[in-house]
């Protein structure tokens, strides 16, 4: 029986008196029901924990039980097309064994421990293993191959090792002697806490974009593989949706989807819609290459807090053996409450508007766990985050959405004038940006075209300049205005309408290749440059505006399929033509 037990209780956070006996971060066992917990404070007289479950019928008195390591997520084989809550348990085995509400103290594997794997073992009885090498293989889903690698604070000689065969996760499978004579088993699954970041033998430098489809995103904000955006947005601008567009299309090997605090019904969308998706890369399910934590609004507020690192743990085990990974975290403002609930009850000084003083530090440690990698192995890997920002209001001026900015590289700030417009996805082109092109540009040079970037720069020059043109039409109205200002506006509203509006739900729309996005970018700019050339040769703007141009080529995006882009230079011919016309009918 623990000498130690509760002295007092605070909603999560329970105090422990006069004890010496944990260590800060230590997992713990509150209670007759075993929660889940972990230490967060210690002084002379208390010992603070927060509770990952629900502390209602705890009593002062309930013994508090030490497990001597740090809160930790399993990781091995069956960790894809899984569904977990925000410390690791399965939810789909919980709701088998007690229904659609967690049970206190219902501490289930967070992997199957009787599923038998068809284990394939590389290494040989005598070779010399160390941390990071791959030591077992098992096709995992359809899509993936899972590498069990080794710890990296484990290096030796082998002494033992299995056939080739069928095995669960708790199997010996390979036995490692060091130099010390210590021996180390090695099986299908290991631990890691889940506060510590993975170690990697080199950070590299950002040179290669996450591919996304996208093309406000591709072209005009790109995220590199490795690299972190934020997406803030108010309620209803389509944070969510855009980061399910992501999670399909991106070319990243592995999602992983954390629900952090969101709302039930919208978590249960996700889950249903995720497991109906079709991979577009290989016919199967995108389930097999995805990993969902479902951590809702009415989950414990600590396992919310967790959630996050869970996640990213995750994504980073992944990313150790050599894949590319990208986690979408949905959303960190509902995080930043946790902390913020979690820091009032632990009557800490808090900060602007109530977070804790630590907010920016905690933002920022999570984030600088993405980059591009030489993993202990020599592979390459990488994890991309993208967050989502729910800030009250879509006020971008509180403090979760301004620390958030400090530590990622990409903004892609959603608009609710654009999202009530129906215009998807709603990035405002003017509030948004990536410093992520000048890593990339070599990248666009060698794989798209030397003229991309010159096409983008033009592209953003258009959508700059009607901006401007725009305060000066809301004074006195267009008319005024002289006709090359009038091409610029109608260039815009094509730009806008004709390249980054998109349309998620047509076949050729909801994912455009590179290519097609810098002919797209070509055919408007030859456009716009003929077409001031006819004003230099005496047209008039009117006259232009009654030729369809600018609907023929708004069209291009649907009518113009990615497998076929020759279908491109009628459109020169068009437009040639056109503008013959009008010039000679002036003259």
């Amino acid at each position: 029986m623990s000498a130690n037990t509760v002295f007092s209780i605070n909603g999560p956070v329970i105090k422990v008196k006069d004890t010496k006996d944990f260590a800060m971060m230590e997992m713990v066992y509150v209670g007759n029901k075993n929660l889940i917990g972990e230490v967060i404070s210690i002084s002379s007289d208390y010992t603070t924990i927060q509770v990952y479950e629900s502390t209602t019928g705890l009593h002062p008195g309930e013994p508090v039980t030490g497990t001597g390591s740090p809160l930790c997520a399993t990781l091995g084989p069956g960790i894809l097309e899984n569904i977990f809550d925000g410390i690791e348990r399965p939810l789909q085995k919980i709701k088998a064994l007690s229904g659609i509400y967690i049970e206190e103290g219902c501490n289930i594997p967070s992997l199957d421990e009787a599923r038998l794997w068809d284990v394939s073992i590389p290494v040989r009885k005598g070779d010399i293993l160390d941390g990071g090498m791959t030591y077992a293989t098992c096709p995992e889903t359809s899509l993936i191959e899972h590498r069990c690698i080794v710890p990296s604070d484990i290096n030796g000689e082998i002494i033992f090792v299995a056939e080739n065969g069928k095995y669960t996760i708790k199997d010996t499978l390979v036995t490692v002697k060091d130099a010390n004579g210590a021996v180390h088993t090695l099986t299908l699954a290991q631990k890691w806490p889940i506060r510590q970041s993975r170690p990697i033998r080199e950070r590299l430098p950002i040179s290669m974009p996450l591919i996304t489809g996208q093309r406000i995103i591709d072209t005009m904000f790109p995220i590199a593989k490795g690299g972190t955006a934020a997406i803030p947005g108010g309620f209803g601008t389509g944070k969510t949706m855009t980061q399910h567009q992501l999670a399909k299309w991106c070319d990243a090997d592995i999602i992983v989807y954390v629900g952090c605090g969101e709302r039930g019904n919208e978590m249960t969308q996700v889950l249903d819609e995720f497991s109906s998706l079709i991979d577009p890369k290989s016919g199967a399910s995108l389930t097999a290459r995805t990993v969902l934590i479902a951590n809702t609004s009415n989950m414990p507020v600590a396992a919310r807090e967790a959630s996050i690192y869970t996640g990213i743990t995750l994504a980073e085990y992944y990313r150790d053996m050599g894949y590319h990974v990208a986690i979408m975290a949905d959303s960190t403002s509902r995080w930043a409450e946790a902390l913020r609930e979690i820091s009032g009850r632990l009557e800490e000084m808090p900060a602007e508007e109530g977070f804790p003083a630590y907010l920016p530090s905690r933002i920022s440690q999570f984030y600088e766990r993405a980059g591009y990698v030489t993993t202990l192995s020599g592979k390459d890997g990488s994890v991309s985050i993208i967050g989502a920002v729910s800030p009250q209001g879509a006020d971008f001026s509180e403090p979760v959405t301004q620390n958030t900015k400090r530590f990622v590289r990409c903004f892609w700030a959603l608009d609710k004038s654009l999202a009530y417009a129906r215009h998807y996805p709603a990035i405002n082109w003017t509030t948004s940006y990536s410093e992520y092109i000048d890593d990339l540009s070599a990248w666009y040079e060698t794989n798209v075209d030397k003229s991309f970037l010159p096409h983008r720069q033009a592209i953003a020059n258009i959508l700059h300049e009607e901006n401007k043109l725009m305060e000066i039409v809301k004074l006195i109205g267009s008319d005024v205005l002289p006709d090359d200002q009038k091409l610029v506006i109608e260039t815009a509203k094509l730009v806008r309408v004709g390249f980054l509006q998109q349309n998620a739900f047509h076949k050729d729309d909801t994912f455009v290749p590179m290519e097609k996005q810098l002919k797209m970018m070509g055919i408007i700019l030859y456009l716009y440059n003929k077409l001031k050339d006819a004003l230099a040769h005496g047209a008039i703007f009117s006259d232009i505006a009654r030729t369809d141009l600018f609907e023929t080529i708004i069209k291009m995006k649907y009518d113009i399929p990615n497998d076929n882009l020759a279908l491109f230079d009628r459109y020169y011919k068009q437009v040639d033509e056109a503008i013959e016309k009008l010039i000679s009918q002036k003259g």
